[in-house]
């Protein structure tokens, strides 16, 4: 593996702290998460008592502060390695929370940071509808302004901590300004209309409590939105280069611990009286994952210093996304093919990995939409050449 250059030493000090945390308080407990669907409420607190939540928020907010996305990514990796990619930590702490730190009033900060902090208050956020997809524009969700209060109707799915979360970031249109008038509104357990629907049965990420959500005739306070109501949709852009990137992250982390296990195997493994991974294409298959896992791994750390930097793009967050979703899936279907029958067998550690690596290439938006972005910021944009 070729060496990291983007790691000081408290980075590793950090994440010799943060590999303890996950082995003793997540390992232990991950069949257990897969088998009921959901991680336990207790992880998130356990995780804001050691600091690991929203590190960047400020300390009047409980944070430490640290506005350095390296630390946030040595817990996506550690995760990936001693956890389960179904606890979603990072879409609590460095997706959704910034919402609220980026474009909250001083009292929405007060109110809801410190309790996100300490892992009291679990977030998600709710833009996907089950007729838009990744299609920002084509949604249908809908707030109605009155007096003191927006009222929201419409309905969400995919929302992942769909059934833990306590506040949920919902995007609706507000019908006021551009088409893309879109407002974001900050639903809270408990509120009048707001119902959660089933937990989603799916392919992978069995700890991962994804679920519906539906919203009829909610009453939001309009100290509950977040910014400029008509001004939603970029906030969502905006914030779509970090999720993205943040994807790319999980990605090649799993794709790194994929091709480890695998190469234990191969080694131990033996048919026609030697070793696996000492047959020709073994090797070769090997060789080839690990210079291409090299790669896209120096790829996403360069990305994450241009995130530190201000300086990630759209379009480079999109491609970043896009090649390491699919360098994740062919390197585990690669590794899963290695381990020949045993990968297909559920105690395998292998067999789950590539259940839950399939939808990366969807959520944050589908790989043939990063395709898309990039294509336009080329300047390959039919509504500019065809006029």
């Amino acid at each position: 593996m070729t060496p990291r250059t983007i790691f000081e030493p408290d980075h590793e000090i950090f994440r010799a702290a943060v590999r303890k945390f996950f082995r003793a308080e997540v390992t232990p407990h991950v069949d257990r998460w897969r088998h009921q669907g959901v991680v336990d409420r207790e992880i998130f607190l356990k995780a804001g008592e050691h600091g690991y939540l929203l590190m960047w928020a400020p300390e009047q907010y409980g944070g430490l502060g640290v506005d350095d996305m390296r630390y946030e990514q040595i817990v996506q990796e550690e995760n990936f390695r001693h956890g389960d990619p179904g606890l979603c930590l990072t879409l609590h702490s460095r997706v959704v929370a910034p919402y609220i730190g980026q474009h909250g009033t001083e009292e929405q900060k007060q109110r809801w940071l410190p309790a996100a902090v300490r892992g009291e208050k679990i977030l998600a956020v709710a833009m996907s509808e089950p007729a838009a997809g990744s299609d920002l524009a084509g949604m249908r969700a809908r707030a109605e302004e009155h007096d003191d209060h927006w009222v929201l109707h419409g309905s969400k799915t995919y929302i992942s901590n769909g059934l833990l979360a306590d506040l949920v970031v919902v995007a609706a249109r507000t019908g006021r300004g551009a088409d893309r008038a879109i407002g974001l509104f900050v639903v809270e357990e408990g509120m009048a209309g707001f119902r959660r629907g089933r937990k989603l049965d799916k392919l992978g990420l069995d700890a991962q409590d994804t679920a519906e959500m539906f919203f009829d005739g909610v009453v939001v306070p309009k100290h509950n939105v977040l910014g400029d109501p008509t001004h939603g949709f970029r906030y969502l852009t905006h914030a779509l280069a970090v999720e993205r990137l943040q994807i790319a992250i999980g990605a090649i982390a799993h794709a790194q611990v994929a091709f480890d296990v695998t190469l234990e195997f191969v080694k131990q493994r033996t048919a026609f009286g030697r070793p696996v991974g000492t047959f020709q294409d073994p090797r070769f298959r090997m060789a080839r994952m690990r210079a291409e896992l090299d790669a896209m791994q120096s790829h996403v750390d360069h990305c994450v210093m241009l995130a530190n930097a201000g300086a990630l793009s759209a379009e480079v967050a999109s491609g970043a996304k896009m090649l390491a979703t699919e360098l994740e899936g062919r390197v585990i279907d690669d590794c899963l093919q290695l381990h020949g029958g045993a990968g297909y067998m559920e105690e395998y550690r292998i067999s789950r990995m590539y259940r839950d690596a399939r939808v990366t290439r969807i959520f944050g938006g589908t790989s043939e939409i990063m395709a898309e972005i990039i294509g336009r910021r080329l300047g390959l944009d039919e509504r500019r050449l065809t006029r």
